[in-house]
């Protein structure tokens, strides 16, 4: 069953509670209304695209991908710069859900593939991307 979705203006109080427990994670300060802010600022101007996983109408996960271009293939790249789920709802394959969403916003955009990044020691992260082909 699929449990993602595109993010709307509607999600940005929830997804923006998740964004800040994401930052936290990656060890900077909490600051949901900046959050907020930032995230409307990515959606109402397009600069990046953002899906987001739910479970009985909460959000429990979310994926932020943003374009980037290849000059020798004159072609659109995304990049997987946010991923995350929160740690009540780890284990239900949200991840993976959120990570086909990628694949599927690359398929469908004509992208030459995704890149991602995280940190080193992001274990979890180290073990879900390339059990998901990366």
């Amino acid at each position: 069953m699929k449990n993602t979705r595109k993010a709307t203006f509607e999600d940005v109080n929830q997804l923006a509670e998740l964004f800040d427990q994401y930052r936290v994670f990656y060890h900077k300060e909490s600051d949901i209304p900046a959050a907020e802010h930032f995230l409307r600022d990515r959606i109402e101007n397009k600069d990046s695209e953002i899906f987001v996983a739910e479970e009985d109408g909460k959000l429990t996960g979310f994926v932020q991908l943003y374009p980037i271009f290849s000059s020798t293939r004159m072609q659109r790249y995304w990049l997987l710069n946010d991923l995350y789920v929160n740690e009540n709802h780890r284990g239900k394959g949200y991840s993976k859900e959120l990570i086909e969403e990628a694949k599927g916003l690359c398929r469908s955009s004509n992208a030459c593939g995704v890149l991602l990044e995280t940190g080193k020691n992001n274990d979890v992260g180290n073990q879900l991307y390339p059990a998901c082909g990366f």
